[in-house]
């Protein structure tokens, strides 16, 4: 199938040929037509596999040019990376085109933004939490909006944005179309969306968190972060066919102690990404990783979702996901555009559980490799491995406990109290030792 056969239009058909694209991919040509007939859809499909364009390509041959400032479109996704990148290609498709698009995200002045929205644009791309507070502000309208597009939706929902985006929708028309699209689409994450949309149509390439075909697994079996870091730098140290390898970590935490290991090592040729750099770091890293010069980063789930890197040789989980379909997502991260990859994972005695369901959701193992005879095996903890005593707060205030004994038992006879009328003169006859009277005495 050519995108010819699918009734692009002239303008999108012009863009795609300028970008050398001429056949859609699975995901796009099934989702294509259901889309342009107004239903709502539910989109599934690996990454790599033009998730972005199955929703872009229809959503804006759709779309029709009014003289209104305000948006036809509203794409939501979950991280900065994913908003510029999503905003490019809105740019690239609409090069022939009088569509304008805008990217609004948190970490940035929101004045800078709310003067780009008053402008008037077509496209609005952004984070939810930026996104709901524009249209609390009242500068984001969406009265004229007729599609909302939620991407990386399994995510969106277990990230803990469905306050949000449960906010988000009450500002919108209900005459609209929902699409949302992910590559994971797990049971529970597919029961929240049925409160989105009461009718949609799923769409699914391959099985939720099937395998990759031309991706080579495999496992080795270690005892902790040192040692995980010792075979993460043999490994980048010996195979040279690691020329652009993305790791990921459990948290940030993590991720920064793996950095501070390894970059006395490889120094300018390693990168490090999450949620707590800035974002101009954040961009920065994206693009050295991409020209090759960062020859391995450091990234964990949530910022890798913004990440659309060409050319991912190896992808190695430092840290098992407790998820099983992160795992998909993540090695979907290499053997893109039908080149093979390979993803490799480190499993701890703790990981035991999480690599069974992994297992499981693909049905078919994952190969266990002898270590390296070279590697040095450690048996010191780092201070994030060590549990946590638990201490009782305040506890070296708190004082033994004595039985007071019962709650009522008698005064001592000095605190003993008896009600006596007394009489002033008898009073002073006792202090006087005779007869007192009152008044000047004769």
């Amino acid at each position: 199938m050519k995108f010819s056969d699918l009734n692009i239009g002239s303008s999108l058909a012009r863009a795609l040929a300028d970008l050398g694209l001429e056949s859609p991919t699975a995901i796009q040509a099934k989702t294509y037509s259901t889309i342009m007939s107004g239903k709502d859809v539910v989109g599934v499909a690996q990454t790599g596999t033009g998730k972005t364009y199955a929703y872009l390509l229809p959503t804006l041959r759709l779309w029709k040019f009014t003289k209104s400032p305000h948006p036809q479109i509203l794409i939501i996704v979950p991280t900065r990376e994913l908003v510029a990148q999503v905003v490019e290609e809105v740019e690239k498709l609409t090069s022939y085109m009088n569509v304008v698009a805008a990217g609004v995200y948190g970490g940035t002045n929101i004045r800078t933004q709310k003067a780009l929205i008053n402008q008037g644009v077509d496209v609005v791309v952004g984070t939810p939490g930026r996104l709901l507070d524009l249209m609390l502000d009242g500068v984001l309208k969406t009265k004229l909006l007729k599609r909302l597009i939620i991407d990386e939706v399994d995510e969106m929902l277990n990230l803990g944005f469905r306050t949000q985006l449960n906010n988000i929708l009450d500002f919108l028309p209900e005459k609209r179309q929902n699409l949302m699209f992910s590559a994971t689409m797990p049971e529970e994450v597919e029961a929240i969306i049925d409160l989105y949309s009461d009718y949609y149509s799923k769409i699914e390439t391959a099985p939720s968190g099937a395998p990759l075909e031309n991706i080579e697994q495999y496992c080795y079996e270690l005892p902790n972060f040192n040692t995980k870091a010792n075979l993460l730098e043999l490994l980048l140290k010996e195979d040279q066919d690691m020329e652009k390898v993305l790791v990921f970590v459990g948290t940030k935490k993590i991720a920064d102690a793996l950095y501070d290991r390894l970059y006395p090592i490889f120094e300018e040729t390693a990168g490090i990404i999450h949620s707590s750099k800035s974002q101009n770091y954040r961009f920065e890293t994206v693009n050295l990783f991409q020209d090759g010069s960062y020859r391995f980063i450091l990234a964990t789930d949530v910022i890798a979702r913004g990440l659309d890197v060409s050319g991912v040789t190896h992808v190695i989980n430092f840290d098992l996901p407790e998820v099983p379909e992160k795992y998909i997502h993540r090695i979907g991260r290499t053997g893109r555009a039908e080149r093979k990859g390979i993803a490799i994972s480190f499993v701890e005695e703790k990981d035991e559980n999480h690599k069974e369901t992994i297992e499981a959701l693909m049905e078919m193992p994952i190969p266990i490799r002898l270590t390296p005879e070279n590697l040095v095996i450690s048996e010191e903890l780092i201070q994030l491995e060590i549990p946590v005593e638990f201490v009782p707060f305040n506890n070296h205030k708190m004082k033994s406990h004595k039985p007071s004994g019962a709650a009522f038992h008698e005064k001592k006879a000095k605190n003993s109290k008896v009600n006596v009328r007394r009489f002033h003169e008898d009073e002073m006859k006792k202090k006087y030792k005779k007869q007192y009277k009152k008044g000047k005495q004769d």
